[in-house]
């Protein structure tokens, strides 16, 4: 069930002025209907990388609660823009929704003003730690640090040049610590290895992901590794080039290049969705906060199913993996 597109939000400022002009609104839900949950999202639920693991989380949890009839699920793909994400959160309040998702975490403002005005509606925001206090407000975040630990392990071991270049998007959150714990995997497997890294500011610039991904391998890397939804552009200029090899995170970005994606590290959000469900339902609507982890099977590394990893490697990022969930090691020491 689709509630927003792209094309929505001049209606979602409306309706969010009609709402504000009201003097707000408090939701309720009826207790004998589906529980209602709605995601806003910065892109597209097909971007191969952060919307798309939650999308798919939804629809695994819709499944298994047996359908619409049991769980509703709406969602705004795109919004990109902050104001019109905020018109959706207020808009879904208002219509009644159980549990609000503002997936990504140029929305924490937004939460903090919309959440105060609908009590009963549980709202929740990522990737970041902070409830503001709330007691309606949830946060959830990923312990990406950890795969990217596993991923600079296998990278150390693969690359022939000994330079791996980073295509990062804003030097913050989940995609900072992804890199951090990449590079560190990297530096305690091979510390001769030289690592170059590129921010280009921007989440969803493809364009400027090509850039930076071209750059670097004209200075002679023979990896590449990066987050967020516009990494397509570094994967795409890693198969122009050829026999550039790419690691990924938050979902698994094989199908985009099978014989160059050794690895993704993929975010599921299931656990955590189910359990900000339960929470509700049991009466706490918010002040919590979940974190994926390897330990826990919230982050997962799915080997490419078109590249033939050595057993070696493989093997190093097992060890890797068992290391970090038993505490000895730290990706982020």
């Amino acid at each position: 069930m689709r509630k927003h597109l792209r094309t929505a939000p001049v209606l979602l400022t409306l309706l969010a002025l009609l709402a504000g002009a009201c003097g707000g609104a408090t939701a309720t839900t009826s207790p004998s209907g589906p529980f209602r949950v709605a995601v806003v999202m910065p892109s597209a639920t097909t971007d191969m990388a952060y919307s798309q693991s939650m999308f798919q989380a939804m629809k695994a949890v819709q499944a298994e609660m047996g359908g619409e009839s049991a769980l509703e699920f709406a969602w705004s793909e795109g919004m990109f823009n902050v104001p019109d994400a905020a018109a959706a959160m207020r808009d879904y309040a208002t219509q009644g929704y159980d549990l609000v998702i503002a997936h990504g975490s140029q929305y924490g403002a937004s939460v903090q003003e919309v959440a105060p005005d609908f009590p009963d509606t549980s709202f929740a925001w990522g990737t970041n730690v902070d409830t503001f206090g709330m007691p309606n407000v949830f946060a959830y975040t990923a312990a990406a640090e950890e795969g990217g630990y596993v991923n600079g392990v296998m990278a150390a071991m693969l690359t022939q040049s000994k330079i791996i270049g980073i295509t990062g998007p804003v030097e913050v959150g989940d995609a900072k610590t992804y890199i951090d714990g990449f590079r560190n995997g990297v530096a305690a497997t091979d510390p001769s290895i030289t690592i170059n890294a590129t921010w280009t500011g921007s989440f969803s610039d493809v364009a400027l992901m090509t850039e930076a991904a071209n750059t670097h391998i004209a200075a002679g890397a023979d990896i590449l590794t990066g987050s967020s939804q516009s990494v397509v552009g570094s994967i795409g200029a890693a198969k122009d080039k050829g026999g550039v090899l790419w690691f990924g995170t938050q979902a698994d970005q094989a199908t985009l290049a099978p014989e160059l994606v050794v690895a993704s590290q993929v975010y599921d959000w299931v656990g955590v969705v189910k359990d900000m469900i339960a929470k509700h339902q049991a009466g706490t609507l918010g002040g919590e906060v979940f974190t994926l982890r390897l330990s826990n099977d919230g982050l997962k590394i799915a080997y490419g199913t078109g590249y033939s990893l050595p057993a070696d490697v493989r093997s190093a990022a097992e060890a890797a993996i068992a290391g970090i969930k038993d505490g000895s090691i730290k990706p982020l020491p």
